[in-house]
């Protein structure tokens, strides 16, 4: 028989904290809350409820609190561990059906989407549009095809936890760690959940968030491949400097007038390759030292 322990990251969520962690004590054996530095009641009735609850004294983020459930998970011999949201958007229910695969031999970590098989049919529009964008560079990162990045609602094998470096701290954390899978290899697979968005979901801003993930989406691009995704771009504009300088210099020839717009042209192109390339091997070699410690170690 499996141990599965439910890891619910919380910051001020006294209204729906109790009765999502009553509902998920029915379906697996132990309750973690991990509060994020709340000023309300959520530890409290966390605990009235039956949840274990780890504190933390400040608020550090949602990556930085699964973090700490991880690790404390993968000390205590947890087979499996599944990750919800606490503020109710979630259906405890459904986690029999999130955890089957692993139990199975299918997969070492599942993915809860919300927009597999056609579902997702009631998310705002505005939530779609900025999901595909964080769905499409996600996905772009990771060479899979997940339906649902952005979804906090997983399950992984006890094996898996050791795989996630959790370097984000914010929101970003849910395409980090399918980066960190995809990184180590791991069968992800992906099954149908659904999500209430008549509930109180967030307590930061869509659009703040959704450009918070993405920054740090393409930030994790750049970081596996920084001579590609960061010195590529400095090396055509280095070729954009040196062409609009050729032109400055014919102009010039022609007409014996120095054109000051081509001037600056010349100037921010070369600057901003010159910065690209030099960014660009600079991340190439501490990341090739990296992987070689790594691999060391």
């Amino acid at each position: 028989m499996s141990f599965v322990v439910a890891v619910l990251p919380a910051y001020n969520e006294e209204i729906a904290i109790g009765s999502v962690v009553l509902r998920t004590k029915e379906c697996v054996d132990e309750v973690v809350v991990i509060d994020d530095g709340s000023t309300d009641k959520t530890v409290q009735i966390a605990e009235a409820a039956g949840a274990r609850v780890i504190p933390h004294d400040d608020n550090m983020g949602k990556g930085a609190a699964l973090k700490t459930g991880f690790d404390i998970e993968s000390k205590n011999g947890a087979d499996i561990i599944v990750t919800l949201d606490s503020d109710g958007q979630h259906n405890p229910d459904e986690i029999p059906h999130l955890i089957a695969p692993i139990l199975a031999g299918e997969a070492d970590m599942v993915n809860g989407s919300r927009y597999i098989n056609g579902n997702g049919k009631n998310t705002p529009a505005y939530r779609r549009i900025g999901q595909r964008i964080l769905d499409c560079v996600t996905n772009v990162n990771t060479g899979q095809s997940i339906t649902d990045t952005q979804s906090g609602f997983r399950a992984f094998a006890a094996h898996t936890l050791p795989v996630f470096r959790f370097k984000s701290n914010g929101l970003a954390i849910e395409s980090e760690m399918l980066a960190d899978a995809a990184k180590a290899g791991l069968r992800v697979k992906e099954v149908e959940i659904g999500v209430r968005y008549d509930v109180d979901c967030s307590t930061e801003n869509p659009v703040s968030h959704g450009v918070g993930v993405l920054n740090t989406v393409i930030w994790l691009i750049a970081e596996k491949r920084p001579l590609l995704y960061i010195g590529g771009p400095g090396f055509i504009m280095s070729l954009a400097g040196v062409f609009f300088g050729i032109r400055l210099l014919q102009l010039y020839n022609q007409t014996r007038y120095f054109s000051l717009a081509y001037a600056m042209l010349v100037a921010i192109f070369l600057i901003l390759g010159a910065l690209g390339l030099f960014m660009g091997l600079m991340l190439n070699a501490i990341s090739r030292l990296r992987d070689g410690e790594g691999g060391r170690g």
